[in-house]
């Protein structure tokens, strides 16, 4: 039944009804034609209240709508939704992303940084076909994954790989504002036994090896004793300045900082390194030939090849050592020594660039050249023929 005198109310079995037609000019936004909505009550001075309230509810939101067609036809506005769902219509294929985050994060990194990147997303094209990124998906990064593995790549590796493809789609989607998710950031990449725990090189080894590196006498050589009484990882070593090592100091060092063509692998790798045994014997050989860079073999201006160094190093070291001991070996036998001497773990992490543990630990200035220099010498493999070394 029609209620007179207020066109929207209707009753039914008693009860009012608010009812009334869409403009026809907002009509395509809706499914109906007419909304017809119970107000639950048998009262007509409360429904009349409650028709007039949500007549003018409805208005309001009408006119809004309204509002929103005139904003996107007179004057070019659109709704944030649309926006974003236009930017996610941008095409970025993971060539164009590689190619961002080489120009964005490059500068000042190693030719390593770029190879890495590179082969890392020549595996991904190898193992899928899609190439967009909104394209990509959880199964693709799955199908990755397995093709890293059936390549015979232990899952250390794996990792470092996915964690590489997934820095480059991280950006992408910052930079080209895109609205697909980093399928790449939570792939599951189980454990293997293919990782095997680098050994540290045994005393007997260690001495046979410093001996024969004062026979041969030469660069490769001197670059070997360098690192088997320093504990320097092999880049840190071999891109060195003649002028990092300080041997007319009162206590004979290394300065260890980051250089153009070197970085270092952590903000505590920069650290002075006293001089001791072998690594004061070869660094006196460096200074006398009066070069620029140490290692010129390995190092100039434009970068640090450390990993030929590693190469012809561990091909050196092969015959002379057990199996799994390699020329990082010479770094693991260091903490050893330094455990063996009872020294303090905060000291041995100075003296060898490890992360220290511990808000107190980035309070102070650290340790002296001469604390670290007294463990140090505790640790050096005394033989016979390190009397005669310098003659």
């Amino acid at each position: 039944t029609v209620i007179q005198n207020h066109a929207y109310l209707i009753r039914r079995n008693g009860i009012f009804y608010f009812s009334r037609r869409v403009p026809a000019d907002v009509r395509s936004r809706f499914n109906k034609d007419r909304l017809i909505i119970s107000l639950h009550t048998r009262s007509l001075p409360k429904a009349q209240r409650s028709a007039s309230a949500l007549s003018d509810r409805l208005e309001r939101y009408w006119d809004s709508i309204r509002l929103e067609v005139f904003h996107t036809r007179e004057l070019g506005l659109s709704l944030v939704q649309e926006v974003e769902a236009g930017r996610s219509s941008v095409s970025v294929f993971i060539q164009d992303a590689l190619d961002s985050y080489l120009r964005l994060k490059g500068a000042g990194r190693s030719k390593t940084f770029f190879q890495g990147a590179e082969r890392a997303v020549g595996y991904l094209t190898e193992a899928t076909d899609s190439e967009e990124l909104s394209s990509f998906s959880a199964a693709d990064a799955a199908r990755f994954r397995d093709h890293l593995i059936g390549k015979g790549m232990t899952a250390a590796s794996v990792r470092r790989v996915f964690g590489t493809v997934k820095a480059i789609t991280n950006l992408a989607i910052r930079e080209y504002g895109l609205t697909c998710p980093n399928v790449f950031a939570n792939v599951f990449i189980p454990d293997d036994e293919k990782a095997s725990t680098r050994l540290p090189i045994p005393d007997g080894n260690l001495v046979a090896i410093q001996k024969e590196c004062v026979e041969l006498n030469d660069d490769v050589r001197w670059l070997v004793a360098l690192i088997s009484d320093t504990g320097m990882r092999l880049a840190e070593a071999a891109g060195l300045l003649v002028s990092d090592i300080k041997l007319n100091a009162d206590v004979p060092h290394i300065t260890l900082r980051k250089h153009p063509w070197r970085s270092l692998k952590t903000r505590g790798s920069e650290r002075d390194i006293p001089l001791v045994g072998m690594s004061l014997w070869a660094p006196t050989r460096v200074v006398e030939s009066q070069q620029n860079f140490a290692f010129p073999r390995y190092t100039d201006g434009s970068g640090c090849n450390a990993n030929s160094a590693s190469a012809a190093i561990n091909k050196w070291l092969k015959p002379r050592v057990a199996d799994g001991c390699v020329d990082h070996s010479f770094r693991h036998s260091l903490r050893d020594r330094l455990r063996r001497v009872e020294c303090p773990s905060d000291i041995a992490d100075a003296i060898g660039g490890w992360a220290t543990a511990g808000v107190d630990q980035k309070y102070g200035s650290g340790y002296g050249l001469e604390v670290k220099a007294r463990w140090m010498e505790r640790i050096v493999v005394r033989a016979p023929w390190t009397d005669n070394r310098d003659a």
